[in-house]
C-alpha cells in the first residue's frame, strides 16, 4: 500500500527526515553521475532527491503514483510533477535516460509489470536507479518512517528482478546504518553511525541503492491486458401491450 503523500512531505520536514535525506542523497548523486543533457524521471516520492539534477538535465520530470498523491515540485517556477499510474506512465518508448525510483519499487503491487514499463521507457544502455528499504534492516521493521511501509527487498531479491528483466546492477551503495529514532543523541551520531556500518558491512544498513543498465532486449514480454467484458443493455423498442 503507497503511502499518503501528505506523510512523505511531513517526514522529510521533520530532524529525522532531513538527516536521512541527505545521507540518502549523498548516495544517488554519486551513482547517478554526470547529468548534463540528459532526460531524468524521478519515480515514488523522489522529489527530496532530484534538486541536484535540474541544472544540467535537459528535463527532469517528477511522476507520483495516484495511489500516493502528488505534490508540486519544485517550489519555484513551473511544477514538473505528474501523476499517473507508474505501470502505465504517459511517457513515449525510450524516452528517459536516468529513472531514479524512491518510495516507489516497494510500494507496487506489480513489480514485474513496473520493471517492464521501466525498461520500455529507459534508452538504450541508460539506467535506473532504485532505491529501496533493505529486508533485514531496521529501517523496514519499524512503522515510524515511510521506508517501514511496503514491501521491503534482499540485495539478491533486487538483483535477480533486476536480470529478470534485462537490466544488470552496475555499482552498489547502502545508506541509512543509525537506527530510525527521533532522539537527539543519535541523530546528532548519525555520522559516526554510517562509518561504523560500512566497516562492519552492509547488512547493518537500512535502504539498498542500485545503479542498473539497461540491455537491449527485453527479457520478459509486456503483458497483454485482456479486454473487460462489459454487458450492454438490450436497447431494440419494444411494442406497447394492449389493454
Amino acid at each position: 500500500m503507497a503511502v499518503d503523500v501528505t506523510r512523505l512531505i511531513a517526514f522529510y520536514k521533520s530532524p529525522l527526515g532531513r538527516i536521512s535525506r541527505a545521507l540518502v542523497r549523498e548516495q544517488v548523486v554519486a551513482l547517478a553521475g554526470d547529468l548534463k543533457g540528459k532526460r531524468v524521471l524521478g519515480l515514488g516520492f523522489a522529489t527530496p532527491f532530484l534538486r541536484f539534477a535540474l541544472e544540467p538535465a535537459e528535463r527532469v520530470v517528477a511522476a507520483m503514483p495516484a495511489r500516493q498523491g502528488a505534490s508540486a515540485w519544485p517550489r519555484e517556477g513551473p511544477s514538473h510533477t505528474i501523476l499517473c499510474d507508474p505501470l502505465e506512465m504517459p511517457l513515449p518508448d525510450a524516452s528517459i535516460d536516468l529513472t531514479i525510483a524512491v518510495h516507489a519499487l516497494e510500494h507496487i503491487a506489480d513489480a514485474e509489470e513496473l520493471m517492464r514499463e521501466l525498461w520500455r521507457i529507459t534508452s538504450p544502455n541508460c539506467h535506473v536507479l532504485l532505491v529501496v528499504p533493505r529486508r533485514r534492516g531496521i529501517w523496514a521493521q519499524r512503522d515510524n518512517t515511510p521506508f517501514g511501509a511496503g514491501n521491503p527487498y534482499s540485495g539478491g531479491q533486487l538483483e535477480k528482478l533486476l536480470r529478470d528483466h534485462s537490466f544488470v546492477p552496475e555499482a552498489w551503495r547502502d545508506a541509512l546504518f543509525f537506527p530510525p529514532t527521533h532522539s537527539p543523541v543519535v541523530l546528532k551520531s548519525t555520522r559516526l553511525f554510517e562509518r561504523a556500518g560500512r566497516v562492519l558491512g552492509p547488512a547493518m544498513s537500512g535502504v539498498i541503492c542500485v545503479r542498473a543498465r539497461k540491455e537491449a532486449f527485453p527479457a520478459v514480454p509486456r503483458r497483454k491486458r485482456e479486454e473487460r467484458y462489459v454487458r450492454v443493455p438490450d436497447l431494440r423498442p419494444a411494442a406497447a401491450r394492449s389493454g
